[in-house]
């Protein structure tokens, strides 16, 4: 029986051959890296439950000090945002992950699938420049074909090669966070986060910045959410089941492989 959520969005992870997408799904979906992975032909499918807004947005971005947290219940009333909290039940988000291929020869096919997408990732080498530099155009093929409120994200993937952890000037990257942050304001990109999918740094944060982001669009009315071309779709009475909840941590996709 399959957990209930509470809306559904498909996410594609879109970029050149080679950046990491499969890794950073299987990262995000099994919670393991596999240094060595078929090349992805077409597109592979994954997908995870996780939770977006009140309370769980609330309490990952934000941890009160202890002094703060003695003080306001030194007199044994909740404060009011134990209340908000306490009022406000969570919800959950099914990501229907989107693996693309990003070799020249599988480029039509893949296109094809970013119609219907709520978010998506774009991802480049921080090792190869023109993965960077080729960001401009799956940008452009993506808002050609998707719906125009579709959330993306940049990410530098392989950040990993970044730093000298041995001392022995081992540091390959070759686009700088800066540059990368001002194409990400220029391109109207929504944040640009550095992940390692090998050693999991920022790679469930890059598909939790998407995920809240489609949710705000949710709570905002921004989707039709009875017309499947908007990429998110409500949860059916029949569809959840009555297991329990899954937890962002706790979930792993177990359904065939994930990219």
């Amino acid at each position: 029986m399959s957990a209930p959520w509470d809306y559904i969005a498909k996410l594609v992870c879109i970029g050149d051959s080679g950046c990491g997408k499969s890794s950073l799904t299987i990262r995000l979906c099994e919670g393991r890296f596999s240094p060595h992975h078929d090349v992805t032909i077409g597109v592979e499918f994954g997908s995870r439950i996780v939770p977006v807004g009140p309370p769980h947005s609330k309490t990952s971005s934000s941890i009160p000090s202890v002094s703060s947290l003695s003080d306001a219940k030194s007199n044994g009333e909740p404060t009011n945002e134990d209340r908000e909290l306490q009022d406000s039940a969570q919800k959950y988000m099914k990501l229907s992950l989107w693996d693309t291929a990003g070799q020249e020869t599988y480029k039509s096919v893949t296109r094809s699938y970013f119609r219907g997408a709520s978010g998506a990732l774009l991802v480049f080498d921080l090792s190869r420049r023109d993965t960077f530099t080729h960001a401009t155009d799956w940008l452009a093929d993506l808002r050609q074909i998707a719906e125009p409120d579709i959330v993306v994200i940049l990410v530098g993937n392989k950040a990993d090669l970044t730093s000298d952890d041995d001392g022995d000037d081992k540091d390959k990257r070759a686009v700088t966070r800066v540059e990368a942050e001002d194409w990400a304001r220029k391109n109207g990109v929504l944040e640009y986060v550095e992940t390692s999918a090998k050693s999991g740094i920022n790679v469930e944060m890059a598909f939790m910045r998407v995920a809240e982001r489609i949710f705000q669009n949710i709570e905002a009315g921004k989707y039709d959410l009875d017309d499947r071309r908007s990429g998110v779709k409500r949860q059916t009475q029949s569809a959840g089941g009555t297991g329990g909840r899954v937890r962002l941590n706790e979930s792993r996709s177990k359904g065939g492989m994930c990219c």
